[in-house]
């Protein structure tokens, strides 16, 4: 079983999330792909989100249909920060013949070193690692000096069609009233319209 962790705010999800997912299901040859929505980001303490019931709600719309999707909603359930290492240390202790693999954006390893407890990380899981936005696939060289060999064996690089959306571009034109038609799936446009989000 090869289980692909997805994780993020999805406020809202839109292709780019669900086009990366399926390039990492693909690729990585993954049984199973698990949107991780945040509770409380590390990194966005100060940034207000929506709640995690839509968020969810938004996420099951915009995968239904494809049964190697599930939605994972144990991060919502903690109190105070969600750090990816707890994430997949728990889903190891569940089972742990499970290979995991932590889907991250290019940006995002840059900063991996950073994270807290990156070793813990690449204990758990390997990183499939995704070019964002057609730029070039980052190179290795500078995490492996930082962290060791190791990081190279287990990162899968993943090559994705650019795709220029964000989450917050969606919010400010659902804000001011213009169409967010073709970047998010229509029904999490008609949920976001319906229940009024992000005005």
């Amino acid at each position: 079983m090869r289980l692909g962790i997805f994780g993020g705010t999805f406020d809202p999800v839109h292709y780019g999330h669900l086009l990366l997912a399926e390039q990492c299901r693909e690729q990585c040859q993954l049984d199973e792909v698990r949107f991780m929505p945040a509770g409380i980001p590390p990194h966005k303490t100060d940034v207000k989100i929506s709640s995690g019931k839509d968020r969810v709600e938004m996420l099951r719309l915009a995968i239904a249909g494809q049964e190697s999707f599930t939605v994972d909603e144990r991060e919502l359930e903690r109190s105070g920060p969600s750090y990816t290492y707890e994430t997949l240390e728990e889903l190891r202790e569940e089972d742990s013949q499970r290979e995991l693999f932590l889907i991250i954006g290019a940006d995002s390893l840059r900063d991996f070193p950073i994270w807290r407890h990156p070793q813990r990380i690449l204990a758990a899981a390997q990183l499939a690692v995704v070019n964002r936005g057609g730029e070039p696939m980052p190179q290795l060289d500078e995490l492996i000096s930082l962290m060791g060999p190791e990081v190279a064996t287990r990162t899968h690089l993943v090559t994705i069609p650019g795709l220029e959306l964000a989450s917050s571009d969606i919010r400010k034109r659902a804000a001011s009233g213009e169409s967010i038609r073709y970047m998010t799936p229509r029904a999490v446009e008609c949920y976001i319209e319906a229940q009024q989000l992000y005005r």
